[in-house]
């Protein structure tokens, strides 16, 4: 595939900090970013870096979000005792901080960017690794995120015209303020692939949760059981996701890469391998290319491993999308290793890989029905093809 490719990164994206002890570090960007310079990837021929960001304006901001939110979020950024739990702010979660407006609105104007180097085809692909803040809601703050800035970057492309917008989230939680946001607009499709709600924040990402009455078939979630792994997860993925994408014929795909799938992940119960999340990269790339034209805009998510996960995962999101991956054999540079070691007095990873070698086998082939995972795909296609013109069923093999 020949890609051209835009990295949005600004140092000024730090300042998006809940302060010490909370998961939610600049430090696992900072990481992931200087992971990807030692490697070179920000300096290949076909890949550019946008920067300086600009923040979202406020125009943008109520695309997607109350005024009365956004009000919130400002008072609360001027004065850290105006705690406003109703509306999610000053919680655990999401605890107040000085400036906190103003550092959402910038993660929220880099994603933009991403959208508008895509929208004018000035590159095929971009990618902002700071972004993916897909809890938080219309009227509050909710799992770490104060603006949703995917919700955004979609609503901005809306509003340029786009009618078929695909938006892809691989991150151990369910999306629900991008599917909340989207629900009844049958302009977009939302697919979420996460832990079960039943055993994992936020609680939603069910099934049945389908689309609103004018988008039926436009909400796909597909929730896998504690435990599962790259085997499960690749099946699930492939049984499903590719289906759906020729079903709705994107314009434009949109992605996001929650890496806390992985099995060293401390806050969800899935067991990706950084090689099963690599290859989840890979598959949205070639679909960006097979249904899309290539438009592909990818953001970060979750990921609470700081050290070992975040940055060979990000690095590897940012090889795939330039079009020069990353080889599963490769060390990490010494100077990286170094610079962890340094900064935080710990060693770093020194593979680019966990030593698996996942594959999917296909659900084409036949299904378990007393499989939790094979059941867990059943129930994603019973409930959303019929809406989409496919055919639910599968034969199954005992």
């Amino acid at each position: 595939m020949s890609d051209s490719l835009t990295v949005v990164w600004d140092d000024a994206l730090k300042a998006y900090d809940f302060g010490p002890g909370h998961p939610l570090a600049p430090i696992r960007v900072q990481l992931a970013m200087r992971l990807a310079t030692d490697f070179d990837l920000l300096t290949g021929p076909r890949v550019s870096v946008h920067s300086p960001v600009l923040p979202a304006t406020a125009e943008d901001l109520l695309r997607v979000h109350d005024a009365d939110y956004i009000a919130a979020v400002e008072r609360a950024s001027l004065d850290v005792r105006a705690v406003d739990e109703a509306r999610g702010l000053g919680t655990s979660d999401d605890p107040v901080f000085a400036g906190m407006h103003a550092a959402s609105a910038l993660v929220g104007g880099a994603t933009l960017a991403a959208a508008r180097v895509v929208q004018s085809g000035s590159a095929q692909h971009a990618i902002n690794i700071a972004g993916g803040l897909h809890h938080a809601m219309p009227d509050r703050a909710s799992g770490f995120c104060i603006y949703n800035d995917i919700g955004l970057a979609i609503a901005w492309l809306l509003a340029q015209g786009y009618w078929r917008i695909a938006y892809i989230d691989v991150d151990v939680h369910h999306g629900d303020g991008v599917q909340a946001m989207f629900y009844d607009d049958p302009r977009v499709l939302t697919i979420s692939v996460h832990e079960d709600p039943r055993t994992l924040f936020p609680g939603t990402g069910f099934p049945d949760e389908v689309g609103g009455p004018g988008a039926l078939g436009t909400a796909v979630n597909i929730a896998l059981p504690a435990g599962t792994g790259d085997q499960g997860w690749l099946r699930a993925f492939h049984a499903i996701v590719p289906d759906v994408l020729e079903a709705f014929n994107p314009q434009i795909i949109v992605s996001q890469h929650g890496c806390d799938s992985h099995f060293e992940d401390p806050l969800a119960h899935l067991t990706l391998s950084i090689d099963g999340q690599r290859m989840s990269y890979e598959a949205i790339h070639r679909w960006a290319h097979r249904f899309a034209d290539g438009r592909w805009i990818a953001v970060g998510g979750g990921g609470y491993e700081w050290v070992n996960v975040v940055p060979r995962a990000w690095a590897h999101l940012i090889a795939e999308a330039a079009g020069n991956p990353i080889s599963a054999k490769s060390q990490t540079p010494e100077s990286f290793r170094t610079y962890v070691s340094e900064s935080l007095g710990r060693p770093g990873p020194a593979h680019m890989t966990d030593g698996r070698q996942p594959w999917a086998k296909p659900f084409d082939q036949g299904c378990d029905p007393a499989d939790p995972v094979d059941s867990a795909i059943l129930a994603t296609r019973s409930a959303v093809y019929p809406h989409l013109g496919l055919e639910a069923d599968q034969d199954p093999w005992l």
